[in-house]
């Protein structure tokens, strides 16, 4: 068993536990759909794909985070989680800004173990400019995303943008997401790489960095 293992029974009961709990009488029910929905599509994903492309356990763990990060989002929607209002004298809640900042930190991971262990890019170098790359689309595209909600349902959409009349919200969001990037490549490489090559053991292959 890969020392790094993560109990397939934690990972789906935690996962489990806060989509449940985050269902439970919302404070917009729409926007907690928008809001759940990326996470209860990862969470489809990484069942179709877990015997023919698991993942490193550090990745696993990532994606848990990030998926509770949505639903705490989607309960209370961005703008009203209790635990940010006022945060630091803050005149805004500042909670849609972790929310972009793991838009950015968790699929820098997701991205760079796809593309070392596919062999896509040659050189550590090239492979960050990729990854950083995909990140801020990625970012930029959810932010389009957002746009076109606005444009279909109006009004409704207010809680889901969670601009809270802040005009530079969207360039916000991706410095955000960029930041979140740079900061999994510089303090996660390492360990990740020492995950990889665990995980590459049981097949014999070397991961090529």
């Amino acid at each position: 068993m890969n020392r790094y293992h993560v109990p397939l029974v934690l990972w789906v009961t935690v996962y489990l536990a806060v989509l449940i709990w985050s269902g439970i009488q919302p404070r917009d029910g729409f926007t907690w759909f928008l809001e759940v929905a990326p996470a209860l599509a990862g969470g489809v994903l990484l069942a179709a794909t877990r015997r023919s492309f698991p993942l490193t356990p550090l990745l696993y763990v990532l994606v848990l985070l990030h998926c509770i990060v949505l639903m705490v989002g989607g309960h209370y929607t961005y703008a009203e989680v209790p635990l940010f209002d006022g945060l630091f004298g803050a005149e805004r809640n500042n909670y849609d800004k972790v929310g972009h900042f793991f838009q950015g930190f968790v699929p820098a991971i997701l991205a760079r173990e796809i593309l070392i262990r596919k062999a896509v890019v040659n050189g550590a170098a090239w492979r960050n400019v990729y990854i950083v790359s995909v990140c801020l689309a990625f970012s930029a595209f959810y932010e389009l995303i957002e746009w076109w909600v606005a444009l279909g349902v109006g009004s409704d959409a207010e809680s889901f943008l969670g601009t809270q009349g802040y005009e530079w919200d969207t360039q916000s969001d991706m410095f955000l997401a960029l930041s979140g990037a740079v900061s999994a490549l510089l303090l996660l490489s390492h360990w990740h790489d020492r995950q990889l090559d665990e995980l590459a053991k049981p097949t014999g292959k070397q991961t090529s960095r």
